[in-house]
């Protein structure tokens, strides 16, 4: 028989435990919030030159996000155990894990940077539709090829932020890394401005107006800055960050370590590399339909990202505060969390989905572009905005497998997902139909009801929750790299 107060009891938790994720998800909200809000008038700024820009844009950081989002798959295979060798208070393990990070990071920019030298053009070129104009094609190309080139060089210290900024966000501070961000996001501004329009924005400048290459220097720029501030303080705060002494004074990792962390991490890099690829893909399958469609997209994800820090947050929160109780073996306190972080994800992102879809007929008119792409972000922004509560329970759902270690579990329940059934419904209707843009993008969305039933029965089982590390004595018993 139902039960209302045990249901309450469920997923309703006491001041203590609201206080205690208020402290980890607040400055992550905050840093997620600012970063998305400059992402936004980033957007607008480049969307002022012309609707062919904000698209060869769009076109780039899709591609992009695909090594951003391996790079998070990558690290994060460490940062299962570092949260939880936080939990147990054991810093030599945390140090392991710093450095095994920095070898992740490396193997992938080699990887990246061969890649996108390599094929940068073929790569652009996917997304331009058959019918569209030749001129409009190639003015498209030759911007997003400006803008890839000055990109890449921002890879570097991304990767340097990403391995920093993980870390300490993982061991519970969260202060730092949004600090970072503000900054970056600060320099990405000012100097996105400066750069973009040139003396014509500001009649003192010695230079004319560098449009999407401004663009790109600009977030060049603020990467260095970023990374730049969490190093140093990192460093100068020794006392307060301790896991970095000695952390360059050896390359070891033990072995034993070393094959976990790989077996963990390898299924979480796929993911990523996978989910990212299908999600470039399916943008590449909408792209069909033309370059206003591309443009459109872009507007709605720039918006809609700005709407989704809640439930993104709280996913980074999941990750910290689950992670440390399994880690602490507080198996039954992890179990009864998880439930009321995600019904905390689920009511948000309840509120947020209605306050977008109450602006989204507003938002993009703050963009210079044509009223058919205006109307098209604004139909996109509503699919969202009803989908945004399941999009928040599945979010909740990856990080929970992800912190008790079921990587192989979390690759197949993600990417998995999405290759095997998102993907294969987005091709289909979009090259062998002529359903119009708007309702296949809504069919394409709604399978994420099907994803949260299996989430849910996952969760249900409880087979995420496990403590993973190894005791330190152990640990000093083996051979190490």
């Amino acid at each position: 028989m139902f039960n209302a107060h045990s249901l309450k009891h469920t997923l309703i938790g006491d001041r203590a435990f609201y206080k205690h994720v208020v402290a980890v998800l607040v400055p992550i909200i905050i840093q997620n919030t600012v970063t998305n809000v400059v992402s936004l008038l980033d957007n607008v700024m480049v969307g002022a030159v012309g609707t062919i820009q904000m698209s060869a844009v769009a076109i780039v950081n899709q591609l992009l996000l695909i090594f951003n989002l391996c790079i998070f798959g990558g690290l994060a295979g460490a940062g299962i155990f570092l949260v939880q060798y936080a939990g147990a208070d054991d810093e030599e393990g945390i140090r392991y894990c710093f450095r095994m990070k920095w070898y992740i990071a490396v193997a992938m920019l080699v990887i990246a940077f061969a890649v996108f030298l390599a094929f940068p053009q073929q790569m652009i070129s996917m997304y331009l539709a058959e019918g569209t104009a030749a001129a409009d094609a190639a003015a498209t190309l030759q911007h997003g090829l400006d803008y890839f080139r000055i990109m890449l060089i921002g890879l570097i210290p991304f990767a340097v932020s990403q391995i920093y900024g993980s870390t300490l966000r993982e061991l519970g501070e969260t202060k730092l890394p949004m600090a970072a961000s503000v900054l970056a996001i600060v320099v990405n501004l000012v100097f996105n401005y400066i750069f973009i329009f040139g003396n014509e924005g500001l009649s003192i400048l010695p230079f004319a107006p560098m449009g999407v290459a401004g663009a790109a220097i600009a977030t060049v720029i603020a990467r260095f800055a970023e990374a730049a501030l969490l190093v140093v303080i990192v460093h100068v705060k020794k006392e307060r960050f301790s896991f970095i002494r000695h952390a360059y004074q050896s390359l070891r990792i033990p072995v034993s370590l070393c094959r976990d962390i790989i077996k963990k991490d390898a299924p979480l890099l796929i993911n990523e590399f996978l989910w990212s690829l299908g999600t470039a893909m399916m943008m590449q399958c909408y792209s069909v339909r033309g370059l206003d469609v591309v443009a459109a997209f872009n507007i709605s994800s720039t918006v809609q990202n700005l709407f989704n820090v809640v439930f993104l947050s709280i996913g980074n929160a999941i990750a910290i505060i689950i992670g440390q109780y399994l880690g602490a073996n507080e198996v039954q306190k992890a179990k009864t969390a998880i439930w009321r972080l995600i019904a905390l994800s689920v009511a948000t992102c309840a509120v947020m989905g209605t306050v977008m879809a109450l602006v989204a007929s507003f938002v993009p008119y703050i963009y210079n572009t044509s009223g058919e792409v205006r109307g098209m972000a604004t139909e996109f922004l509503y699919v969202v905005s009803v989908m945004m509560p399941f999009f928040a329970f599945t979010h909740a759902c990856y990080f929970t497998l992800r912190s008790g270690g079921k990587t192989l579990i979390t690759m197949f329940f993600d990417c998995g997902f999405t290759w095997c059934v998102s993907f294969p419904l987005a091709f289909c209707l979009a090259n062998f139909t002529a359903m119009p843009i708007i309702p296949l993008y809504l069919s394409v969305q709604l399978l994420e009801v099907i994803k949260c039933v299996i989430g849910f029965i996952l969760l249900k089982k409880g087979i995420w929750a496990q403590n993973i590390i190894q005791k330190e004595e152990q640990l000093a018993e083996q051979p190490a790299v």
